[in-house]
C-alpha cells in the first residue's frame, strides 16, 4: 500500500507562504509517518529564469511604491481572479503544471498562495479529481485567494472565516486551523546555552527582523535605538538585503560589542528565545511565529493591505504594539530591563497563546479531512 502524497503549492511573492507550506509538511509527517509530502514553489519551478524576475520585480514594487501595492490591493479586495486572468496564468506561466500533478500524483493539493491555488482551480473546472485545500496565510482575506472549486479553506481566526461567509461561502468549507509554524518555533531552548552559541551576553536582548527580504525600517529610528546599547543587547537581523548589512557595519552606530548584525540565516527560533522583545514588519507567519514564542513585538511599516490587518489584529488581542515614535522604543526598551515586569509579560502572552494557538492545528485538521 504506497503512501497517501500531499502536493504543497506556494510562490516566492514573500518568504511566508512557502515557510507555511513546509511547516506544514513537517506536521504532517510527523503526525503520520506514512505520508509524503512535497512542496513546490510553481511559478519558479516552472519558469526557472522568468519566475525570479517577476518575484524581484514584485519585491521592487512593494520596497519603493507601498503605496501603489495597498491601492491594488483594496481595488480588488472582494474580486476573485477572474477566469480570463486564470487562462492568462496557466498560458504564460503554469502551462505543465498538469503535467506535474500526473507525475506526482497526490493525493491532496494544498496551496499557501492564491495564484497555484487559482491555477489549481481551473485545472479542477477541467477535470482534475484531486482534492483542494487552501492555507490562507494572512490574518485577512483576500478576494484572490477564493474559487468555487477550493475544497476546503484553512485560515488563521474565526474573523477570517467569518470574512469568508460574508463572501457566500459556506461554513462547512472552512476551518479555523491557525497557521502552521515549524516545530522548532514550539520548543523552548535553554537560554544560557543559546547566549554561549550566538556569542551574547547575559543581559536583555531585542531581536529586530527585516522581513522576509530584509526591507529595513527609517535609519533614524534604527540609530536612535542604538543609543541603548550600553543597556540593551541588539540583534539586527537583515534577511537577504546584503547591502544593508554591509551599510550597517559600515556605520559606526552600529559597531559596539552588544550589537549584532546578521544576514539570512535559520536560526530564528532560537533567536527569539534568546530575546526578550521583538520588532518586525507584520508578515502573517513572522507574527505567528512570534505568537507561538510569546514574544512581545513592535510592529512597524506594515505594507498597506494584508500587513496592516495583521498588525490591526495581533495590537488589538494583545501581542504587540505599533512602533510609531521614539516614546515607544524607550518604553519597551525600559520594560525589558526589569526582570520581573518583563519575566511576569511574556507568562501572560503564553497564556493567553495556548488559549487562541496550537502549532499542530493545522496538521492535525488535514489529516482528519483525508480519512
Amino acid at each position: 500500500m504506497r503512501k497517501k502524497r500531499v502536493l504543497l503549492l506556494s510562490e516566492g511573492f514573500g518568504s511566508g507562504h512557502t515557510q507555511a507550506a513546509y511547516a506544514l509538511a513537517v506536521g504532517l509527517r510527523a503526525l503520520n509517518p506514512g505520508i509524503s509530502t512535497r512542496v513546490i514553489e510553481l511559478g519558479k519551478f516552472l519558469n526557472p529564469v522568468l519566475g525570479p524576475l517577476i518575484v524581484s520585480a514584485y519585491r521592487k514594487t512593494v520596497s519603493k511604491q507601498p503605496k501603489l501595492v495597498g491601492i491594488v490591493y483594496r481595488r480588488q479586495y472582494k474580486k476573485s481572479l477572474n477566469r480570463f486572468t486564470q487562462l492568462a496564468l496557466h498560458r504564460i506561466f503554469y502551462t505543465h503544471t498538469s503535467q506535474v500533478i500526473s507525475q506526482l500524483k497526490p493525493d491532496l493539493i494544498v496551496c499557501t498562495h492564491p495564484v497555484p491555488s487559482a491555477v489549481v482551480s481551473r485545472l479542477k473546472r477541467l477535470g482534475l479529481n484531486v482534492p483542494l485545500y487552501t492555507l490562507i496565510t494572512d490574518y485577512d482575506a483576500h478576494g484572490t485567494w477564493t474559487s468555487p472549486e477550493v475544497n476546503k479553506y484553512l485560515v488563521s481566526t474565526a474573523l477570517v472565516k467569518k470574512k469568508l461567509t460574508d463572501r457566500g461561502i459556506p461554513s462547512s468549507r472552512i476551518e479555523v486551523t491557525g497557521i502552521p509554524v515549524h516545530p522548532n518555533f514550539w520548543e523552548t531552548h535553554d537560554k544560557t546555552e543559546l547566549q554561549a552559541q550566538f556569542d551574547l551576553k547575559p543581559m536583555p536582548t531585542v531581536l529586530i527582523m527585516g522581513g522576509g527580504w530584509g526591507i529595513m525600517y527609517s535609519d533614524n529610528l534604527l540609530e536612535y535605538m542604538t543609543r541603548w546599547r550600553d543597556r540593551i543587547q541588539i540583534i539586527f537581523c537583515v534577511g537577504s538585503n546584503d547591502k544593508a548589512r554591509e551599510k550597517m557595519l559600515a556605520d559606526p552606530h552600529f559597531q559596539h560589542p552588544n550589537i549584532k548584525v546578521l544576514g539570512f540565516t535559520k536560526e530564528i527560533s532560537k533567536l527569539m528565545d534568546v530575546s526578550d522583545l521583538l520588532i518586525t514588519k507584520p508578515g502573517g507567519m513572522t507574527c505567528t511565529e512570534g505568537l507561538s514564542k510569546s514574544i512581545p513585538m513592535l510592529f512597524y511599516e506594515p505594507i498597506p493591505g494584508q500587513e496592516e490587518v495583521n498588525c490591526e489584529y495581533f495590537v488589538e488581542s494583545g501581542f504587540g504594539e505599533m512602533l510609531v515614535s521614539t516614546e515607544t522604543i524607550d518604553k519597551w526598551f525600559g520594560l525589558i530591563q526589569e526582570p520581573y515586569d518583563s519575566v511576569q509579560y511574556r507568562r501572560n502572552l503564553m497564556s493567553k497563546r495556548n488559549q487562541h494557538y496550537n502549532p499542530m492545528q493545522c496538521s492535525r485538521a488535514v489529516l482528519q479531512l483525508m480519512q
